[in-house]
């Protein structure tokens, strides 16, 4: 997958786990409308020393505003779902333990991620890999870093049974908990009408791929890709222009800046040899044991990137502008200046959005 400056720099979806409060005794209300994204009349207007009309141009071409919501044809989205699984997603019921719950790894206060390199499971072990955010992940082409399930609803139910996560025995063990809660009971009914029985695994899983399908993170950007050619100050658009002339649009390209296509971390270098990683991680390879799959990993989205440090799939760079300057040089073969990792660390900042307040816990 040629020349591109960020193969590799965030993560997305190999979901696992977490939660800060016990199960509720009452569900949360969530509005069945999604969050409007910031209009273009409420962003600060600013003027420029030069004309920027080809670089706004040569953006929308590129990129593109978020949606207000990751529709599933497969998985429609109703209140009554999207309520049951957010109340799956804070609580710690999901755990062997219950200790754990998908807000643990992926927290909606700290941009969906917990800012660790590995994140701690049930019995204290770390997991392999980066968790990555659940903000816009919905949007994706696929989930996990190496990109083995198709969408969060698969995804959701991989974490709850995995030994080192949640660790829950079995599917029936985690139906048999929800069968016990008369919350549950509740909410699955309303969530499942026309089901005969309510309380499955499979429909655990839909309702959190529901819940996760509202995290969506609109961001000054989006007013920008909207029309707003004065969203973004003059620092920001210089930022903007380095990050498309330095070949990152290769990859990250679309409303994500990326999570559409997979990319060799280490075009022109081993990426273990700039990252010191303890472990070289084959990526994609461990999951087809296809050679052309060596050190593949499912290319980020730079959403909210400048939040979910620390980064790439082994959390082993803390610093944003380091883990440019790193891709610049694995990626494209070539060494950024200082000044112009910190010029597009000051673009990828205009991707910071948040979380509508009635979605976190």
């Amino acid at each position: 997958m040629k020349n591109a400056l960020f193969a590799a720099v965030l993560g997305l979806s190999i979901a696992s786990c977490g939660g800060n409060e016990e199960t509720k005794q009452v569900a949360p209300s969530i509005p069945s409308t999604p969050a409007t994204p910031a209009e273009t009349s409420t962003t600060p207007e600013n003027t420029y020393s030069k004309d920027y009309s080809a670089l706004d141009e040569k953006a929308r071409n590129f990129f593109g505003a978020l949606p207000d919501v990751a529709e599933n044809p497969n998985n429609p989205l109703t209140e009554e779902k999207v309520v049951l699984g957010k109340t799956l997603y804070f609580d710690k019921i999901l755990s062997k333990d219950n200790t754990q719950s998908c807000n643990t790894c992926h927290n909606l206060d700290t941009y969906g991620v917990d800012n660790n390199s590995f994140s701690a499971g049930n019995d204290g072990g770390l997991g392999g890999r980066n968790s990555p955010t659940t903000l816009n992940a919905a949007l994706h082409m696929a989930q996990f870093w190496d990109g083995r399930e198709p969408d969060v609803e698969a995804q959701a139910g991989g974490p709850v049974l995995n030994p080192v996560e949640m660790a829950m025995a079995s599917e029936e063990d985690v139906v048999e908990r929800l069968e016990n809660s008369d919350l549950y009971i509740d909410l699955f009914e309303e969530a499942f009408p026309l089901d005969e029985t309510p309380i499955s695994y499979e429909n655990m899983k839909l309702a959190i791929g529901a819940f996760e399908r509202k995290l969506i993170t609109p961001a000054p950007f989006d007013a920008y890709m909207k029309g707003n050619s004065t969203a973004l100050n003059e620092e920001e658009k210089e930022g903007l222009n380095t990050f498309i002339e330095a070949g990152c649009t290769t990859c990250h390209m679309g409303p994500l800046l990326g999570g559409s296509m997979y990319q060799k971390f280490g075009l022109h270098a081993d990426y273990w040899e700039h990252t010191k990683s303890a472990k070289k991680d084959e990526g994609k390879f461990e999951v087809t044991g296809n050679e052309a799959d060596k050190y593949v990993f499912k290319v980020p989205s730079l959403r909210n990137i400048t939040k979910t440090a620390p980064y790439f799939h082994d959390g082993s760079v803390a610093s944003l502008e380091e883990a440019i300057a790193i891709m610049s040089v694995t990626q494209v073969g070539k060494e950024l200046t200082p000044e112009e990792a910190k010029s597009i660390a000051v673009f990828l900042e205009t991707l910071t959005g948040e979380v509508p307040a009635e979605l976190k816990n």
